[in-house]
């Protein structure tokens, strides 16, 4: 290598430099088993919690959608019988108001006759009345047109 200024740098292979690989290498060795290999294994185990934490969670959201769906398909099923339900009370409900009103009107229908006779009997009355008085009634006013009596 040249530097900037245009001369070789030179390295020297000493006695320091061999001391550093074997403290290195050494350094390696006893820090392997005693700090690395404990904290791969901690990442691993962190690893696999992570993962299984994951799947858990897949597992909950499948069981909620299905017990949703099954949710659904009986409030579905609560809500057709409710409408079932509705449409058979709704349906009473009128056959009902149309015996009362048949009833009603049936009462009614007989009140009004029985009225109409009562009428055409009391016009009946009154005119066989009127017919028994209409002689002294018509010879009274004959009388007092005339102003004098009339015989009958």
């Amino acid at each position: 290598m040249l530097l900037a200024s245009g001369s070789a740098i030179t390295v020297d292979v000493d006695l320091t430099s061999i001391v550093q690989l074997v403290l290195f290498v050494g350094l390696t060795l006893v820090l392997k088993p005693v700090l690395f290999d404990p904290m791969l294994r901690l990442f691993e185990e962190r690893e696999k919690r992570i993962d299984g934490a994951k799947v858990q969670a897949r597992h909950i959201d499948e069981k909620s959608a299905t017990a949703l769906a099954t949710y659904e398909a009986e409030m579905a099923k609560a809500r057709t019988a409710a409408n079932v339900e509705r449409d058979r009370i709704r349906a009473e409900g009128v056959r009902r108001e149309q015996d009362i009103l048949r009833e009603v009107r049936a009462t009614t229908a007989k009140a009004v006759e029985d009225g109409k006779a009562a009428v055409h009997a009391e016009a009946a009355k009154a005119r066989a009345v009127l017919q028994a008085d209409t002689a002294a009634m018509a010879r009274d006013l004959a009388s007092r047109v005339l102003g004098r009596e009339v015989p009958s």
